[in-house]
């Protein structure tokens, strides 16, 4: 489990396919702190580290990413796709006694959420986002999403767009500083939201 509030920036540096799976390994500077099968969100998609390394004086990790993953994440799509370069947030899953700084994140990713436009406000940016019509009924004002794994709330929401808020803080400690209108980026929905609308599907079908 996860919170939603991003502790470091990872750079890809290096991309390789084994049959339908991906692995890439990232640098980041808590590399040397991370463990081989601990879960890190990466920019909120749950994965595993299967190995780790120094090589150049540079310490590297590894994470595998199943063909399943790839489909349903930016991983392999439009300007933020993984490639050689591209920054992504981390998260360390939660310990016992950890502050929820956030809101509960799972890092299982929902779907694609595509940014419609940007409009800065004095130290702030407003992000519009349109979304897939059957994801849009988890969108609350007011409530939480997970965007490339970073906890936000929602200012306003329509038929199947919102928006956030973007404070400066959040812009200079995320990948948020880098963004432009049709990004591809991850969501997934409030875990609360999830289960209260299964609740209410198991009440109608009675």
């Amino acid at each position: 489990m996860f919170t939603g509030i991003i502790e470091q920036i990872a750079e890809v540096v290096k991309v390789e396919s084994e049959g339908s799976n991906v692995h890439i390994s990232l640098k980041s500077t808590i590399t040397s702190e991370l463990k081989i099968d601990q879960s890190v969100a990466h920019n909120g998609v749950c994965l595993t580290v299967v190995t780790k390394g120094i090589e150049n004086n540079q310490n590297w990790f590894d994470v595998e990413i199943s063909a399943e993953s790839v489909s349903i994440t930016n991983i392999s799509k439009g300007r933020k796709a993984w490639s050689i370069g591209q920054k992504v947030n981390l998260e360390r899953a939660l310990k016992m006694g950890d502050e929820l700084g956030g809101h509960i994140v799972s890092g299982h990713v929902d779907g694609i959420a595509i940014i419609s436009d940007i409009k800065v406000s004095g130290d702030s940016t407003v992000v519009d986002f349109h979304i897939p019509s059957d994801l849009a009924q988890f969108i609350a004002q007011k409530g939480s999403v997970t965007l490339d794994g970073t906890s936000l709330t929602v200012n306003d929401v329509s038929a199947d767009t919102f928006k956030v808020n973007l404070i400066s803080h959040t812009k200079d400690n995320t990948t948020w500083n880098d963004i432009k209108v049709g990004d591809k980026i991850n969501l997934e929905i409030d875990t609360l939201a999830r289960y209260v609308a299964r609740l209410e599907d198991v009440r109608n079908s009675k």
